[in-house]
């Protein structure tokens, strides 16, 4: 069924607060050797036309399962539906055949997943994966599917939309892949649009756009949203109603208003007090770091170059980063934040030897080499990383407690006894229950799975750790308990991170001294009090006034919508970008003129 026939019949057939989703009693169980073990258990609930549902809880909780018993993309035969029923309008999806669910799921029910760099062909172009979703429902003319295909990159603020329909998922950041998993779902203006952690991977700047591209939706064809997510702030600015899942079962439902205001079980009490709010951090004592440094970066340039033409010669440089300098001193938190594609991450895997680079790099009285081929065995162990995407980062092939027992292994570390108990012990130390080391990467959710990659990097102490968005995949108690954690290995260690993250609430509440990239450089940097306290580029204030706020009665006074697209960081050769020059406007606190 076409889009204006969609429209249509929902105007002809429907009152004004229609039900387009109703789950009944839904049951969702695995088979174990022990038989049937449940996952969600006689969960119901139901959206309308126009309405907002948000589904919060812990990872583990059963928040995705619901999603994927709802699209149908339940793994069979091991993960069923062994209860319930599922009703999209009229037709129930629990009955429904494979051949027949595909001509709903995308057109009328479609989802944004959590993970974008496992839910993209890693073979296809970003235009053909596009293309693709819209020829699968709709019979258009083909320069109308480009057209509508650039029409939905350019609704989520990608810059350059056109080149990036000829590239491939992994040349693009963690937060662009997820702004094309958004395009992808929007393309086809679904009747439900469920989200699963939609912003995870997106700072708080393009979050706003997106939330707002997605209340235009709602505007625009009453589409029904359910909202799964982490993020409180999301679900008091974006939900009508809210349900809170523990364990696989709904402990608590109602108004946003009413379950932040006055949540009445223990579990939803818990679950808003950990929710870290700005504001909050200058209180939290914060850490003297030592005079010594462990990491001295110094005009740190990074670039790629494009090719083009019938020889292949360079043609245009990509700035990833430009003219870096900074210190990170023992037992220090240095926080990095800025917009997806600003050059953080291209920092982070520069210091540990992953990129090419100009400048010089000084880790743990180790100078880097520019390929980084040459840095010693030592340097390895002092530095570790967690990167942002923990399914990319894990063995599928291996156990959980192999994995982290690795680098105990690579460096002959311990006895096999030991380095048993020393898994062991990590495990427990970032929330994860023994019973869990013998399990595959693909038993567990993505927030576990973040866990997971926090253990290894902490197996062997290092001086350093190199934290690339390591809590954005935690729900917020487990995000506590594990920023908790870090903080009590840096004062016990002392431990130096590099904490790298676009959600400005952690970092105000985690930080030491923070700087603010934009375009590959530093244009602010200073102690947290300072960069958050009197905030003096105009960047780093709308990097604040963008955080979403847990609080449903909060009134944003500016709607934050940057206009245009996001300048490019890929110049011709010999059109190398200005290097911008800090002053400073009180002790430590550098701005850009």
């Amino acid at each position: 069924m076409k889009l204006a026939e969609k429209e249509i019949s929902g105007a002809a057939l429907a009152p004004e607060r229609k039900e387009v989703l109703s789950v009944q009693d839904l049951t969702v169980s695995v088979r174990s050797a022990n038989g049937l073990t449940p996952l969600v258990s006689n969960l119901s609930f139901s959206i309308s036309k126009g309405e907002t549902l948000a589904i919060a809880g812990e990872s583990g909780s059963g928040k995705s399962i619901t999603s994927l018993a709802i699209m149908g993309l339940l793994p069979p035969p091991a993960v069923r539906v062994t209860g319930g029923k599922i009703n999209l309008g009229e037709v129930e999806l629990t009955k429904l055949p494979e051949a027949e669910m595909q001509r709903y799921r995308g057109d009328r029910i479609a989802m944004i997943f959590q993970e974008p760099m496992t839910s993209l062909n890693p073979i296809m172009t970003i235009g053909q994966q596009l293309t693709e979703a819209l020829e699968a429902h709709e019979d258009l003319p083909r320069k109308e599917v480009q057209a509508r295909v650039l029409e939905a990159l350019r609704a989520v603020r990608i810059s350059e939309p056109e080149r990036r329909l000829r590239q491939y998922p992994h040349e693009l950041s963690g937060g662009m892949r997820q702004r094309v998993m958004i395009a992808m779902a929007i393309a086809l203006k679904p009747d439900v649009l469920i989200a699963d952690e939609p912003t995870t991977a997106l700072d708080v700047t393009v979050q706003r756009e997106v939330l707002n591209l997605l209340r235009d939706l709602q505007a625009e064809l009453g589409t029904a949203i359910i909202l799964i997510t982490h993020d409180m702030g999301v679900v008091a600015e974006m939900a009508d109603r809210v349900i809170v899942m523990q364990s696989g079962r709904m402990v608590e439902e109602g108004s946003v208003d009413g379950i932040f205001r006055a949540p009445g079980r223990r579990y939803t009490q818990d679950l808003l007090a950990a929710v870290p709010r700005m504001g909050k951090g200058g209180h939290k004592r914060q850490s003297k770091p030592a005079e010594d440094f462990v990491a001295c970066i110094d005009d740190l340039s990074v670039r790629f170059d494009i090719r083009s033409g019938l020889f292949g010669r360079v043609s245009h440089h990509v700035h990833a980063v430009h003219h870096v300098s900074f210190d990170i001193a023992a037992g220090e938190t240095f926080a990095i934040v800025g917009e997806s594609g600003c050059g953080k991450s291209t920092v982070a895997k520069t210091m540990v030897g992953l990129v090419p680079f100009q400048g010089d790099i000084d880790i743990a009285g180790c100078a880097l080499g520019r390929e980084g081929r040459d840095a010693p065995k030592s340097l390895r162990r002092d530095v570790q990383m967690i990167f942002q995407d923990p399914m990319a980062s894990l063995d599928p092939r291996m156990k959980v407690g192999d994995l982290v027992a690795e680098p105990l292994v690579i460096h002959g570390i311990g006895s096999a006894q030991e380095r048993a108990e020393r898994v062991r012990y990590l495990f427990n130390r970032v929330g994860l229950s023994d019973d869990q080391i013998d399990r595959y990467p693909h038993e567990f959710s993505g927030g576990q799975r973040q866990r997971i990659c926090i253990a290894r990097s902490l197996a062997l102490q290092p001086k350093l750790i190199i934290a690339d968005e390591s809590v954005s995949a935690l729900d917020v108690t487990v995000q506590a308990r594990v920023l908790d954690l870090l903080q009590a290995l840096k004062e016990e260690f002392g431990i130096a991170f590099l904490f790298i993250s676009h959600d400005m609430a952690v970092v105000e509440n985690i930080a030491d001294r923070v700087a603010v990239m934009y375009l590959g450089q530093i244009v602010e940097t200073g102690s947290r009090a300072q960069v958050f306290g009197a905030p003096q580029h105009p960047y780093t204030r709308r990097l604040i006034e963008a955080v979403p706020v847990p609080d449903p009665s909060f009134k944003r006074p500016v709607e934050v919508r940057p206009s245009g697209e996001v300048p490019s960081p890929m110049r011709a050769v010999g059109d190398a970008p200005k290097a911008v020059k800090l002053r400073e406007v009180s002790a430590g606190h550098l701005v850009a003129q």
